[in-house]
């Protein structure tokens, strides 16, 4: 089976977890992904924590269904050795700095030339341009920016970091991954590919999807714990007995009855109802008090058959034996190259004609440079040269 994106060819310079998110996606639906890694610059994602069999999990996950070439991308060489493979290969993504691409001789407009149906995606921080577009960051700076920190978290203690890299990920990754496939489907009319801004900034900025539509209609300024869905109604977590969590979004009329009724206290559900305020403070202390009456375990077990957006707040260990995500085959066996596999949360897309197998996990640095320069023509002897020059790792 060779999946449904197994036409596109990716050059994949990105490194840390935007880009590789977004290019697994790709590799996991059929597509062949080259990544061209650096030999003398680790890429933090190798060395990070925790680690299998001396490799870190995260990019044997990340890296998963890629091949690897080391390239030194300061050498003359290494630099011809790309542009014999935009020939070949349509789509470029990169996570560099803005200009550094351009700098190398390695930016849209050069590839273009040689490939003009090349799609170029680059995803940083800030975009392409305005004042902050050479700036560092991190997912909580662009989450900061982006407004979404402000309406995030308690009023007591402030904004929270998130379990989650929701800029990372539902920005970067993501959204370059729908524009990627977006542009393709254009190219497909028009013939042409064309270039691909995206800031994780402002992706993280649209994710402020009710929030921000109700301030730029309206003037209404979110702030913590004072939204529906943000800690200012019932909808909430609440400790049971012994110290565990339950998530409540019962927000349908029919879900808080059957919220109040099943712990006992159906006089409750019309403050569920209530847009005041302090009834919603109300409804969340009584709630926290029932709820606080019995064990995790009780609480469990008194929801289980009721229909009610109640569910407990699982461990990933938990997560991983629940019923309903055992049930969708979230986990996959992936091999290591010596035989052996490792477990790895799985492609979460499912289609009608099913995915390729996963092919291996995330390979070591250049596992594959001999063999993709094999590929272009180079041979046993001008390979060896290379090596020896440090032009390929």
């Amino acid at each position: 089976m060779s999946g449904p994106l197994a036409s596109l060819k990716v050059l994949d310079f990105s490194t840390l977890l935007p880009g590789p998110f977004a290019s697994l996606l790709l590799a996991d639906m059929g597509a062949e992904v080259l990544r061209i890694e650096s030999p003398t610059r680790m890429d933090l994602l190798r060395v990070l924590p925790p680690h299998d069999r001396g490799v870190s999990a995260s990019h044997a996950y990340l890296n998963r269904n890629k091949r690897s070439l080391a390239l030194d991308l300061k050498q003359a060489e290494a630099l011809e050795i790309v542009r014999q493979l935009v020939k070949d290969y349509d789509i470029v993504l990169e996570q560099f700095r803005p200009g550094v691409m351009d700098r190398l001789g390695l930016g849209y407009e050069a590839l273009k030339a040689i490939n003009p149906k090349l799609i170029y995606v680059s995803i940083t921080g800030y975009g392409q341009t305005g004042p902050y577009k050479d700036r560092a960051g991190h997912d909580i700076n662009y989450l900061a920016l982006a407004g979404v920190a402000s309406y995030t978290g308690r009023q007591d203690s402030g904004p929270l970091p998130l379990g989650v890299q929701l800029a990372d990920v539902g920005g970067g990754s993501l959204h370059a991954a729908i524009g990627l496939l977006a542009a393709v489907i254009a190219r497909q009319q028009s013939g042409v590919g064309q270039y691909l801004d995206v800031s994780m900034t402002d992706c993280a900025f649209s994710l402020n999807a009710m929030a921000g539509a109700g301030y730029l209609a309206c003037g209404v300024e979110p702030a913590r714990e004072d939204q529906m869905l943000n800690g200012g109604s019932f909808y909430d977590y609440y400790r049971s007995r012994d110290g565990r969590w339950l998530s409540v979004g019962s927000l349908e009329p029919g879900f808080m009855q059957q919220l109040c009724t099943t712990l006992g206290c159906p006089e409750l559900a019309p403050l569920g109802l209530s847009p005041k305020a302090e009834q919603q403070k109300a409804l969340k202390q009584a709630l926290q008090v029932e709820f606080e009456k019995r064990s995790f375990e009780e609480l469990c077990g008194l929801f289980a058959g009721v229909d009610a957006c109640v569910e407990p707040v699982l461990s990933l260990g938990e997560a991983l034996k629940h019923p309903q995500l055992k049930a969708r085959d979230l986990v996959s066996q992936v091999p290591r190259g010596d035989g052996s596999s490792q477990a790895q949360m799985a492609c979460p897309l499912k289609f009608s004609e099913g995915l390729p197998a996963p092919r291996h996990i995330g390979v070591g640095l250049g596992a594959h440079s001999d063999e993709v320069l094999g590929e272009l023509g180079f041979s046993t002897e001008r390979i060896a040269q290379l090596r020896g020059a440090k032009v390929v790792g």
